[in-house]
């Protein structure tokens, strides 16, 4: 029953990721791929998509992933798993919140997710970009391709502007538009 194993699939991923959506992102590669309800590069398509639709990035990815393999609710199962973990350590952690706040053993748990989480993201990062370049394998071809350098330049033109800290809203919004003018201009499949 795929309703079931979607929501078994995102309670594990939601119950087992620390850091945020990004975090969850190669969880949901592993499972999603294992289950064969998408290629990678639907995966990538997905992962733009929820990052320019408002929400929490691992909640969008979750009814991407269930209105894909299961409609609407396989949409409601997918994301129900994916949240209810969290919902339920947030209700106990509010309940004993005063009682460990100190605790030494619950901050040490905490400092060693920090760099976890962060090495899940540099792998969702590391694993997209392959993905998007070198899909047909390793080749010097693909440093030959425009689109190769307006990625790499609208990368670095994005992450000045996160330095800057320029308001995402218009990073989101400059992305968007360089996205269709050389979309438009290459004449990229979408």
């Amino acid at each position: 029953m795929i309703y079931l194993k979607l929501f078994l699939t995102f309670f594990k991923i939601g119950l087992f990721t620390f850091g945020g959506g990004y975090a969850m992102l190669p969880l949901i590669q592993a499972e999603v791929l294992k289950n064969e309800w998408m290629t990678n590069t639907e995966i990538m398509n997905f992962v733009a998509i929820s990052e320019s639709t408002p929400g929490p990035f691992a909640i969008n990815m979750a009814t991407f992933v269930g209105t894909e393999t299961g409609g609407i609710f396989g949409a409601f199962c997918s994301t129900l798993g994916v949240v209810m973990p969290s919902f339920i350590v947030i209700l106990l952690v509010a309940t004993f919140y005063e009682k460990f706040k100190k605790n030494k053993a619950v901050a040490g748990c905490m400092t060693g997710l920090r760099p976890a989480a962060i090495g899940l993201i540099a792998s969702a990062a590391l694993s997209l970009a392959i993905t998007a370049f070198f899909a047909d394998g390793v080749s010097v071809a693909v440093f030959k391709s425009v689109e190769f350098y307006i990625s790499a330049v609208v990368c670095i033109v994005m992450t000045v502007l996160a330095l800057k800290k320029v308001h995402p809203i218009k990073i989101i919004t400059v992305s968007a538009v360089v996205g269709i003018i050389c979309g438009y201009a290459l004449n990229l499949p979408v």
